[in-house]
């Protein structure tokens, strides 16, 4: 018997959630509350299906069957007989709450209903719910058909049985599957701050400009995108708002605090490509400028990157927020790093990235650079995470 799924927000993650479920053989309700959202879903999936026909990635019949598989809807009744319920709604864990608190009602007592938050708590949210050991995080990536990496959140009172279930139905919809302790940013979007948050704060002391920056990480790095190139991508808005949360959510941790650069941007709509400009002008008369730098100074700007990045993940095993393992296969499959950053970590050395921060630290009296208690036993030590 196909298995029946419903996935609430039809906004682009919640038709790639869907896509992906109908591909995979399961009866979809995709559902809204905006007639127009709908309406602009079954647009956009019509096309993305008839380029995946033209480019013989499918056949006609494929499409066909795959398009009259989901049922888009406005009524949440419909969710009624779902064995999973996966919850794609704006990041508002008032508004996640109340749709929960609906959800539980409608479904069954065995039926699964996840969120696919991507920095809230998703205990905050299960907290409404009379059973909340039927509730966990299921994390996609943005495009969802494309991105293999879904990050799944257990909180303390979800059953083993339950996540199990969940992972290998995840599979069978071929995703590369980690599991994430329930904190903000869960792996990736909390590992990955550095990457944008170092390179702003480079760019506020003078160091360096965009263009400088993104080179740097591309030359020196092996990174596909610079992180202004990247953030332009995801939109400033989008990066800036999964910073507030983690910083928010971390008690003010001053890793994590936001850049009154990218406040500047998201305030002045300058969000990047779905904008036309961000931190680089993607009108058809720009013309983009030439990195300012030398080799030694590229170097810098990407170690001094580089080790923010390795110590987050070391904090991220110190915390016990995924194993090493996945927090190196989020990196790599999540956000394309070129390699994991545990492993980055022992070609480095424990020893120099210590010493790296400390030099930060001292130089800047910021907090932000910190070491890692683990990095720090692990400096003392000389111990690595891969044999």
């Amino acid at each position: 018997m196909k298995q029946k799924i419903s996935v609430i927000g039809a906004g682009t993650m919640g038709t790639g959630i869907a896509q992906v479920s109908a591909i995979h053989g399961c009866i979809v309700n995709l559902i809204d509350s905006s007639s127009d959202a709908l309406d602009h879903s079954k647009s956009n999936l019509q096309s993305i299906l008839t380029r995946l026909v033209e480019k013989g990635k499918i056949s006609e019949m494929d499409s066909e069957n795959i398009f009259s598989t989901i049922k888009w809807s406005i009524d949440m009744e419909d969710i009624a007989d779902s064995e999973l319920v996966i919850e794609a709604v704006i990041e508002n864990m008032e508004v996640k709450q109340k749709l929960f608190a609906e959800i539980e009602l409608l479904v069954s007592n065995v039926s699964i209903i996840a969120t696919n938050t991507s920095s809230l708590s998703v205990s905050g949210i299960a907290s409404v719910c009379s059973n909340p050991s039927r509730v966990l995080g299921i994390h996609f990536f943005n495009p969802v058909p494309l991105m293999k990496l879904v990050e799944v959140i257990p909180t303390e009172e979800t059953g083993a049985d339950l996540i199990e279930g969940v992972k290998s139905t995840l599979q069978y919809w071929q995703k590369t599957v980690v599991t994430a302790k329930d904190t903000p940013g869960f792996i990736v979007n909390r590992v990955a701050r550095p990457f944008y948050g170092e390179a702003l704060r480079i760019y506020d002391e003078g160091l360096a400009d965009f263009v400088t920056i993104d080179w740097s990480m591309k030359k020196f790095g092996g990174f596909r995108m610079g992180p202004f190139e990247l953030m332009d991508y995801i939109g400033n808005d989008v990066n800036y708002k999964a910073t507030e949360a983690i910083y928010i959510g971390s008690n003010n941790n001053p890793r994590y605090k936001p850049s009154p650069t990218q406040k500047r941007m998201v305030d002045n709509g300058l969000l990047g490509r779905k904008s036309g400009i961000g931190y680089y002008d993607y009108s058809d008369a720009a013309v983009m400028s030439e990195p300012h730098s030398d080799e030694e100074s590229g170097k810098q700007i990407f170690n001094r990157i580089l080790v923010m990045l390795i110590n987050e993940a070391i904090e991220a095993m110190n915390l016990s927020i995924a194993s090493r393992d996945d927090i190196d296969t989020a990196l790599t499959t999540g956000v394309n790093y070129p390699k994991g950053l545990l492993k980055w970590s022992d070609e480095v050395g424990p020893d120099y990235i210590y010493k790296k921060l400390c030099k930060l630290k001292s130089d800047s009296g910021d907090d932000r650079y910190e070491p890692s208690p683990l990095l720090i036993k692990m400096a003392e030590e000389g111990t690595t995470f891969y044999a």
